[in-house]
């Protein structure tokens, strides 16, 4: 058995979700390789769309968002959407890389690779057994045009919804986000604080604002500083150069305000931080559910982050509102009631599949063997 996985660039999370699938497989001594999509069409090309979502991201949310909407809102015709077709286009140069490098598994933590697989299974081009994994908390626009083996959804909750968008009950395998092994090795408080280097006997906020820099930084940090004042802020500024100067000159004489540059730390200093603000990726989301911290929800980039955060909120796996002073005053008084931070980290350990990168391999191999 030979694995492909096809990623994208387009946010950090489904690559995330690349890498964890990977050391699982790695594990099982199955031979397996990250490919990004995109990159079948050009280098050029992938980083020119994964630079046009970034900015538009950062730039114009709502616009994406009415994009995002308008694609869940597309008419379900025999027609593919154009997103379908943009995706065949680059299509014969992946069959042929699989062919020439005898993949016979394929597994997509993204729509576009899917839509690619989809547009070859149908004209014969590739033999390779297709997997989809979702790793937001509501299906994305257009994923009932793929055409797969299975699909892998991230909670039970949102089998209905699969359905209702055209997927066959009996091909959604309910197994969570896959997250790496990095977030299920815990370190005890103390121990976390000082491999980073942060004092022990204060409470701490991490700010996390995804690869990108985005959310309101600015807003939570002024308040967290007006209504905990003694509270170290922790804020990991992602490749943003800009949001870091920024927020590094506004808050130049606040010794309990710390902005780092990116890290691969973050299972680390999510272990030594008493709560975690984070914009409601899927993937990030998910590893805070797996190191059982209270979570705070920062403003989503419109579409399918607004989806997250409110399952999250509904699930009570997260404190969101769209007012985030309310969610930095709501952040501060979870701190202070233990039976809330309990029943919070109750919810996650219940309702977050730690283990699902390690399940959906072991699915998988079973399934081609």
């Amino acid at each position: 058995m030979k694995i492909l996985i096809l990623s994208c660039n387009t946010g950090e999370g489904h690559n995330s979700a690349s890498r964890a699938l990977k050391e699982e497989f790695d594990s099982f001594g199955i031979e397996c390789e990250i490919k990004d999509t995109l990159s079948f069409a050009s280098k050029k090309i992938s980083d020119y769309i994964s630079n046009i979502y970034i900015q538009m991201a950062l730039k114009a949310p709502n616009m994406w968002g009415k994009i995002y909407n308008a694609g869940k809102n597309f008419p379900r015709t025999r027609a593919k959407s154009p997103v379908y077709y943009a995706n065949s286009l680059y299509s014969e140069r992946m069959a042929k890389y699989i062919n020439k490098n005898g993949f016979d598994v394929l597994v997509m933590p993204h729509l576009y690779p899917g839509e690619a697989a989809t547009y070859l299974r149908k004209r014969g081009k590739i033999k390779a057994r297709l997997y989809m994994v979702a790793t937001d908390y509501a299906p994305c626009p257009f994923f009932e045009e793929v055409e797969v083996d299975r699909y892998f959804i991230p909670h039970a909750d949102l089998v209905d919804d699969y359905v209702q968008r055209g997927i066959e009950r009996d091909q959604l395998i309910v197994s969570g986000i896959p997250v790496s092994r990095r977030f299920n090795n815990r370190l005890n408080k103390d121990e976390a604080r000082k491999k980073v280097g942060l004092p022990e006997g204060k409470k701490i906020a991490l700010i996390m604002t995804g690869s990108m820099g985005f959310g309101n930084t600015k807003t939570i940090s002024d308040k967290l500083l007006r209504d905990a004042p003694d509270m170290l802020q922790i804020i990991l500024g992602g490749n943003n150069e800009d949001l870091k100067a920024t927020l590094r000159k506004e808050y130049l004489d606040k010794e309990n305000i710390r902005i780092l540059d990116f890290t691969k730390e973050v299972p680390v200093y999510m272990d030594a931080c008493d709560i975690l603000f984070t914009k409601p990726g899927g993937l990030t989301s998910t590893e805070a559910c797996v190191k059982n911290i209270p979570l705070v929800h920062t403003a989503p980039i419109p579409g399918n982050e607004i989806e997250n955060a409110e399952f999250f909120r509904d699930h009570g796996l997260s404190i969101y509102n769209e007012d985030i002073e309310r969610s930095a005053r709501e952040a501060v008084a979870l701190l202070n009631d233990p039976e809330l931070i309990r029943k919070m980290v109750m919810a996650q350990d219940t309702q977050i599949n730690a283990d699902a990168a390690m399940q959906i391999a072991k699915y998988i191999i079973d399934d081609n063997t």
